[in-house]
């Protein structure tokens, strides 16, 4: 399921951020917020783009972004998709989000959904908010989540052809698989 490479790209660094700065569960741990914020959030989007940033005033801030993002995840999540699209257009007001074509970096224009003139962590959140938007706009929706490994609450979005995935990660997806065979083991006498 491709979007278009650029929103697609963005939808993935949304997932990327929100599991890895918002505390909660992982793999079947406890997962507490990152001690070195500015890394994690680096980690996350494409520092290729915006080198020498985030500093750790953008690392918060952005943060705190992933959060109520993760928060729209979560009410997708329970099929409350009105209270979802409600919240999403919250932060997409809040952040100014607004299309804009843009070329930089020697690649041909393409849309952009913030200001040119908003700042690191306000650019970066307008762009993530309208990318879910535009999973939550259509069908795809159905393929955005929250992990479904017992002791996981990470976010997944489903990029495959048959559109079944309901795990962050294979690892989630192999303890619940090791999981059912030792039951079907210990079942069977």
């Amino acid at each position: 399921m491709d979007f278009d490479g650029h929103t697609s790209d963005v939808v993935a660094n949304a997932v990327t951020l929100i599991n890895d700065v918002t505390p909660g569960e992982r793999h079947g741990r406890p997962f507490p917020a990152p001690a070195d914020l500015v890394t994690a959030v680096r980690d996350a989007v494409p520092s290729s783009r915006t080198p020498g940033h985030p500093t750790a005033e953008e690392a918060a801030e952005l943060a705190d972004w992933a959060g109520r993002l993760r928060a729209v995840v979560e009410l997708v999540d329970t099929r409350d998709v009105d209270k979802a699209c409600a919240e999403l257009n919250e932060i997409m007001r809040t952040t100014n989000a607004i299309p804009t074509l843009a070329r930089h970096d020697n690649e041909p224009w393409h849309l952009h959904f913030h200001s040119a003139h908003a700042d690191w962590a306000e650019s970066w959140a307008a762009s993530m908010a309208t990318a879910l938007a535009t999973v939550l706009g259509n069908a795809a929706i159905e393929r955005l989540g929250i992990c479904t490994a017992p002791a996981c609450d990470r976010v997944y979005v489903d990029v495959s052809k048959n559109g079944t995935r309901r795990f962050c990660s294979t690892a989630c997806q192999n303890r619940v698989k090791a999981a059912a065979f030792r039951a079907r083991r210990t079942a069977t006498p």
